[in-house]
């Protein structure tokens, strides 16, 4: 399945004179990356306590801001020689945590799919571990199919249009349905894919 992760290269040229710039500053990879869980955990605290629909808009400025900074700090750790032990803990736990802190106070507003959100916000983790664990075994780290950037345009898009009294809320939970079941191929896939990235190299699958 094609993912929004390609355009990543097309949207870090359009960073690139932003991040050159932060370099200078003496901002490091690492303190963009905390400062986009944080982001994430205002605009949880956010979704949860405002009980105005209208406070959902606020998700998708959210989300691309979120995938800007996501993006500057991983090129200021590879171009700017920034790269860490520490930076690599950070970026992928802060991908996991920064996605549950925004996503699952959508199931504290009444009348939302609880479930489905649970369940999405869940695979969400298990797709980036499955895509770490590619690592571990000697492959690379995964990326395929519904992944980060996927799950943060439809929560985006969701936002938007729940906000604007576009989208009933029921529809939302059979969204994160077909979403859920986008997260189990992208598991499946990451995980062959890894397997068979090291066939060639005579490692037992």
């Amino acid at each position: 399945m094609p993912s929004i992760y390609k355009l990543k290269p097309a949207f870090q040229a359009l960073l690139r004179p932003l991040v050159n710039a932060l370099a200078r500053a003496g901002v490091t990879a690492n303190q963009v990356t905390i400062a986009a869980v944080v982001l994430c955990i205002a605009v949880g605290t956010a979704v949860a306590l405002v009980e105005d629909p209208r406070i959902l808009l606020v998700l998708p400025l959210a989300l691309f801001l979120r995938m800007a900074l996501n993006a500057v700090d991983g090129m200021l750790a590879r171009e700017h020689a920034q790269q860490s032990r520490l930076g690599a803990i950070l970026n992928e736990l802060g991908d996991v945590v920064g996605d549950a802190a925004m996503y699952l106070p959508l199931a504290l507003r009444p009348g939302f799919p609880v479930a489905a959100i649970v369940v999405f916000v869940l695979l969400g983790v298990i797709v980036e571990m499955t895509g770490v664990v590619g690592v571990q075994i000697g492959a690379s780290r995964r990326y395929d199919g519904f992944g980060k950037s996927d799950r943060a345009f439809v929560i985006g898009a969701s936002g938007l249009a729940l906000g604007l009294g576009w989208l009933r809320v029921e529809w939302f939970g059979w969204l994160l349905w077909a979403c859920a079941a986008l997260g189990v191929a992208a598991i499946v896939t990451r995980a062959r894919r890894a397997l068979q990235e090291l066939r060639p190299k005579g490692d037992a699958v």
